[in-house]
């Protein structure tokens, strides 16, 4: 095997929930508070059984039109307290990052997740990509892959998988969210990692080999 070039720069996009982190417990955790503030029944393990879409998606299954921003900001005043702790990196987390940087590559985090408090995550967990940006979902993603250079985006949904086609991309998927293997390969994923995150580094030393061949 050739070995992987370290001297041409590349970029590396991650999604954040359910790719690089565990954030259900906390998740699920402030959704119960926002629930007991509103009296509002909200099936929190149902909320997190399909993270990936944006807040207002969620909170749009529970409360009217009209009080959707409110509980945005109120949901989003609770997560510091209750969602930052109980998180915890995905197996491969900090190997994936590691993979990139130990090949001459930046990372980039694009997520859905309010910017402020991914990274408040990224912190808590010592988890430290190049840039992030947030507030952006499915092909919306593209704006920020693009700007970054990225020429694959890591992700766990199909919203991720679009994302990533839509920025010209290689579009690298992980069954560890809501979607399954097969839903991501018909979706037009390029790669799927049925290993997870943690078949990553090995993934792309072998795909950085081959662009040096």
């Amino acid at each position: 095997m050739t070995t992987p070039t370290r001297s041409a720069p590349f970029t590396v996009g991650f999604d954040l929930d359910m790719t690089l982190i565990d954030s259900r417990p906390g998740i699920k955790a402030a959704y119960e508070a926002l629930a007991a503030e509103t009296g509002v029944p909200i099936d929190a393990d149902l909320v997190v059984s399909r993270l990936g879409p944006p807040l207002v998606h969620e909170l749009r299954e529970w409360f009217p039109e009209e009080d959707v921003p409110r509980m945005a900001v109120r949901y989003r005043e609770l997560y510091p307290d209750l969602a930052i702790a109980p998180t915890v990196p995905m197996p491969g987390a900090r190997a994936a990052l590691a993979a990139v940087r130990a090949l001459g590559g930046r990372s980039v985090v694009v997520t859905a997740k309010h910017g402020g408090n991914a990274r408040l995550h990224l912190e808590h967990l010592g988890l430290e990509p190049d840039a992030l940006i947030g507030d952006l979902w499915a092909e919306q993603k593209a704006v920020a892959l693009r700007a970054e250079g990225a020429g694959i985006y890591v992700g766990d949904h199909t919203g991720d998988v679009r994302g990533a086609r839509t920025a010209g991309a290689l579009s690298v998927a992980v069954p560890t969210g809501p979607c399954p293997a097969h839903e991501l390969r018909a979706a037009g994923a390029d790669v799927v990692l049925d290993g997870g995150l943690a078949a990553f580094p090995a993934w792309l030393e072998e795909h950085r080999a081959g662009l040096a061949a």
